[in-house]
């Protein structure tokens, strides 16, 4: 049966959300993507920006933001792995392109994540491997409506028993037995929802534009 993959990032690696069409499912963790992606999958899908331009916002990031709100991180570039720390990489984006154009502290803190996706990413990956975003997904699947926030009780009860009623029923026992790795609650809860998301989303937000290495700049959910 073929197995649907969704990767989330954390502190220590990646995590990864498999469900197959059985309902059969399971996760795994990594400090690296190369043997999470060993494993066999039809699609897959990632919480990490895939095509990235050397200036600017990405459409697909603002559209979404305007679905979701402040959940997605705005300006992912390419060349963001460059600079010695924040304050230098926003001082440069804010002189070429305005002030208030530059890059959160959320985002650069995944800069590192971001070049280790782009280094392994091609158009023909992109066949199988898409980027998502699980704030869109939820969003989706809760009927096109915003949750509570994903960091309160609330708002991860409500995560859970979403992704529970699309088949990953055991994933509030997962979420006892992460301890110790470094996985985050909502670590592992984005990484369901993403392969979710790898087994039935038919929709994107983006222009259908594509970045210097052909790359497509869209988020599926």
């Amino acid at each position: 049966m073929p197995n649907y993959l969704g990767l989330d990032g954390f502190r220590f690696g990646w995590v990864a959300a498999w469900i197959d069409d059985r309902g059969r499912h399971g996760f795994d963790y990594s400090p690296g993507l190369t043997r999470l992606l060993a494993m066999p999958y039809e699609r897959a899908m990632i919480d990490m920006p895939i095509g990235l331009q050397t200036t600017g916002y990405r459409v697909c990031d603002l559209r979404a933001r305007e679905l979701v709100g402040a959940a997605v991180f705005l300006g992912a570039r390419r060349d963001l792995w460059k600079f010695s720390d924040m304050a230098a990489a926003n001082q440069d984006y804010w002189w070429r392109e305005g002030k208030g154009r530059g890059v959160s502290r959320q985002l650069w803190n995944i800069r590192d994540k971001i070049r280790e996706v782009d280094a392994f990413m091609t158009p023909q990956l992109q066949a199988r491997i898409g980027e998502a975003h699980p704030e869109l997904i939820f969003w989706r699947l809760a009927g096109e409506r915003r949750l509570e926030r994903k960091t309160s009780a609330p708002g991860r009860e409500q995560r859970t028993e979403i992704l529970v009623k699309h088949g990953f029923e055991k994933l509030p026992k997962w979420l006892t037995l992460r301890h110790g790795t470094g996985i985050g609650r909502d670590d592992l809860i984005d990484a369901c929802a993403c392969a979710v998301a790898a087994r039935d989303s038919s929709r994107r937000v983006g222009d259908g534009e594509t970045d210097p290495r052909g790359l497509r700049m869209e988020i599926n959910y």
